[in-house]
């Protein structure tokens, strides 16, 4: 019975291997962040569960999708100010509107 290890040891081995694995940081982390949600969730194990994960690559791939849209939305913006600028374009209009009959 030389594997015998009184149960102190073993809890004490077992929190070393949490700590090791990350687990302690993730959950202090998560904790952390419910108590300084200034509206508790009505569900505080869903709201552990959603945010124990912590950063995702779907999280990573979603935040990126969203700096793209932003960054097209501000050039369609840029391009649909010279395009409403340009004297070209103004001329162009103005020319087939007379063209266009309903």
């Amino acid at each position: 019975m030389s594997n015998f290890k009184p149960p102190d040891s073993k809890r004490e081995e077992f929190r070393k291997y949490l700590e090791r694995a990350g687990v302690m940081d993730a959950l202090t982390k998560v904790l952390v962040s419910l108590y300084e949600e200034p509206e508790k969730p009505d569900d505080a194990l869903e709201y552990i569960r959603l945010n124990l994960g912590g950063i995702t690559e779907v999280d990573v791939e979603v935040q990126t999708l969203k700096k793209e849209l932003e960054e097209a939305k501000a050039k369609i913006n840029e391009l649909k100010t010279k395009l409403d600028t340009s004297p070209c374009w103004t001329l162009t209009f103005t020319e087939s509107q007379t063209d266009y009959v309903p």
